[in-house]
């Protein structure tokens, strides 16, 4: 699967048309960052696609040093079921 990256989203394009993508705006002053989207087009699902794009965020948060808050429905439930998940998790207040 081919996914291109931009500052704060990956995502799959086809022919103009989006398939997949995670949208991650930075907050804290620019420190962290919140996932408020994960949208993967229904010709795709069931593929783990969406698993894919959060992997991506987690492994660039690993790397750049910043700390996640899952927002969206999907992102969110991942970050409880996957314990792997808590050295970048976000603490809220």
């Amino acid at each position: 699967m081919n996914f291109q990256h931009e500052p704060g989203r990956y995502f799959i394009e086809e022919d103009g048309k989006l398939l997949a993508e995670i949208v991650y705006p930075r907050i804290d002053d620019g420190q962290n960052v919140v996932i408020d989207r994960t949208y993967v087009d229904p010709s795709l699902r069931g593929q783990g696609v969406a698993g894919k794009l959060l992997k991506l965020v987690v492994d660039e948060a690993r790397r750049d040093n910043f700390r996640i808050e899952p927002l969206c429905t999907f992102a969110a439930a991942e970050f409880k079921r996957r314990s792997e998940y808590a050295d970048v998790l976000r603490a809220t207040k």
